[in-house]
């Protein structure tokens, strides 16, 4: 019995030497920093602020292929003000979609584009580590998947050692119109108006969601040129802005009246008007909506 005994304590030895051993070839992320799969942890709900919404109800997303192959500055929407993306720079080349997203702080090591367990059961290879600029922030090179879709992606914490699930949109109507091919727009060119003057539904989103604006609008088409007569549903705007360019009231008395050019239909126009109610001047940026299948000869 005393060997039985003996042999079976050498076992148990033998065997928590082997777990120890092979301890050491994972070392946890709090020795070592490595993110290391084996240790892994994700953040609970409860660990995290409530996430912000994100997208918009009704959005279709846009795929590389609906774009056109160009450098862009892109707006991304994250669902956590701790994962902030003070810019982004998009590329498209052949139907491909990648994205360099600044951050506004750099206390994340990796990213990974789903959630925080899939991260865990993946290699990590597959971890995307932060470059850090001239300037010391740091930035995440990440694929798109689409424009204006909620996509997973979760962030590794220097300082928690965990995963933290995040949702982004990459917001297509932060670009150039002339960016979308024409699958996703629809231009004036390609409606064919003629010379005249039409009245077309038009909806205004963004700002406080207060404003609004007359519809329908009229529209003037003049040499392949569409202008459209918006009136805001106040009379305390100055000038509004279309690319850049600014324009001024048409009218001194009532609500606020501008003649702005349509640059996309069927499509979110952005566009910025400067609003005098508040104590100072503030320039608000806003959509429109201009509906080609409304449109109506006067």
């Amino acid at each position: 019995m005393a060997k039985i005994k003996l042999c079976s304590a050498a076992m148990t030895a033998v065997l928590m030497l082997s777990l120890l051993s092979g301890c050491g070839t994972n070392p946890a992320p709090e020795e070592t920093g490595s993110v290391g799969t084996a240790s892994a942890q994700v953040a609970s709900a409860e660990e995290m602020a409530a996430p912000e919404q994100v997208g918009e109800e009704g959005m279709e997303p846009i795929n590389g292929e609906q774009v056109n192959d160009g450098v862009y500055d892109i707006t991304v929407d994250s669902s956590s003000r701790m994962f902030h993306i003070t810019s982004c720079e998009l590329t498209v080349q052949d139907g491909k979609m990648s994205a360099v997203m600044t951050m506004s702080g750099t206390g994340y090591l990796y990213v990974f584009m789903g959630t925080g367990e899939q991260a865990v059961q993946a290699d990590e290879s597959e971890y995307i580590g932060f470059e850090q600029t001239d300037s010391g922030e740091h930035t995440f090179t990440v694929p798109v998947e689409a424009l204006d879709k909620e996509i997973s992606c979760t962030a590794f914490s220097k300082n928690k050692k965990k995963w933290y699930d995040r949702t982004l949109v990459f917001r297509a109507d932060s670009l150039p119109t002339d960016a979308l091919s024409e699958a996703v727009r629809t231009t004036p060119e390609s409606l064919q108006l003629q010379d005249g003057t039409y009245t077309v539904e038009v909806t205004l989103t963004g700002g406080s969601g207060r404003a609004t604006v007359s519809s329908p609008a009229e529209l003037v088409v003049a040499d392949g040129t569409v202008t459209a007569r918006l009136v805001w549903s106040s009379p305390n705007y100055d000038y509004m802005k279309v690319d850049g360019v600014q324009y001024n009231p048409v009218n001194t008395e009532g609500n606020a009246a501008f003649d702005i050019p349509v640059t996309v239909f069927d499509y979110k126009m952005p566009v910025s008007a400067d609003t005098t109610a508040m104590s100072t001047p503030h320039e608000i940026e806003y959509f429109l909506y201009f509906d080609s299948s409304s449109i109506k000869a006067k």
